[in-house]
């Protein structure tokens, strides 16, 4: 009795078997490696916002602290969006008819909020809370880089589990005194910054933990 399929059929048809597997693990690998390259974790996209804040203005020349904007970045999850009327603590004197500040008019008289792009963005299932990081001392600059120089901020770091993960592992060299938070240029004092680091880690009874409980609640 003569085969159904001829050995040229079973040999094509194995060989089709063969690319599908290597196609759909191929796939799922490429997917893996785009989401930790900078085009898949966001960093450095320029993100045009409908206001042209310069932090380097504010923060250089003007020498706001990042606290007066972000009111609740020391006492809650979030870091806090600035509400229109804050900017117009200043700007109600202070380039009061710049067109340059026409959406924060706009948005004042429609009692609506200023539609600010997020650029820090976690997925939903992510839980962050900046007040705990803060008050034990990582400084701004670790997750969002030298804001100060930034004419439009942009995100720098992946933001990665693996990138949280090896932070929360070995967190010491990144730490420093909470007075430091805000301040973009602050350095450890001479010395191994290590060391110095377990010293305000046990001051500031700095406990990281690497739970999956701990960001997925």
């Amino acid at each position: 009795m003569s085969a159904l399929f001829s050995r040229r059929s079973n040999a094509i048809f194995r060989l089709v078997v063969v690319l599908l597997l290597a196609g759909a693990n191929g796939a799922l690998l490429g997917a893996m490696l785009y989401w930790r390259t900078p085009y898949g974790t966001g960093q450095q996209a320029q993100i045009a916002q409908p206001v042209q804040f310069d932090h380097r203005h504010h923060i250089q020349d003007d020498l706001i602290d990042c606290r007066y904007c972000h009111t609740t970045v020391d006492r809650a999850p979030s870091a806090g969006i600035p509400p229109t009327e804050l900017c117009l603590n200043c700007h109600s004197q202070v380039w009061n008819k710049s067109p340059l500040l026409d959406v924060v008019r706009a948005s004042w008289f429609a009692n609506r909020p200023i539609p600010w792009i997020r650029v820090h963005k976690l997925p939903d299932f992510v839980y962050f809370d900046h007040e705990i990081h803060v008050k034990k001392g990582v400084g701004c600059v670790v997750c969002h880089g030298r804001v100060d120089t930034m004419p439009a901020v942009e995100q720098v770091q992946p933001l990665t589990m693996g990138w949280c993960i090896d932070c929360h592992r070995d967190p010491y060299a990144r730490l420093r005194p909470p007075g430091e938070v805000t301040n973009m240029t602050w350095t450890p004092p001479p010395g191994d910054p290590v060391a110095y680091g377990k010293e305000l880690a046990k001051k500031n009874e700095v406990q990281p933990r690497t739970s999956c409980s701990t960001c997925h609640r």
